[in-house]
């Protein structure tokens, strides 16, 4: 195992959205089937259109959210990703990464990795 595959429960993401695009920190949580970004980062990176609302359950309870298509870069991969929009202005984290886009980096988790 290498650091160079390795990430920890929070690490730096770049967001990209149509002409805009910002690095943050993002927490890395392999409970959550998918991304989510925060309303605030979405509208500063005029990220859209919403392609579809689902019906998710999270640690709030049922909630209908917006998904968007994501370009979303982790050290020096990057992917497109299915990402709901959510208040996550109470949060720590303006994006929370999820199985989604875990399987498709292919990074493994380390706990121990600051």
């Amino acid at each position: 195992m290498t650091e160079d595959n390795e990430i920890g429960f929070v690490c730096i993401a770049k967001i990209a959205g149509k002409n805009k695009s910002k690095k943050v920190k993002a927490r890395v949580d392999t409970g959550a089937s998918s991304c989510s970004v925060s309303y605030e980062l979405a509208r500063e990176l005029e990220l859209g259109p919403i392609h579809k609302v689902k019906l998710i359950k999270s640690a709030n309870g049922k909630q209908r959210r917006p998904y968007v298509k994501v370009k979303l870069t982790v050290k020096d991969k990057t992917i497109l990703v299915n990402a709901s929009l959510a208040d996550r202005s109470e949060l720590s984290y303006p994006v929370l990464l999820g199985r989604n886009a875990l399987k498709k980096l292919g990074f493994l988790i380390n706990p121990n990795k600051k």
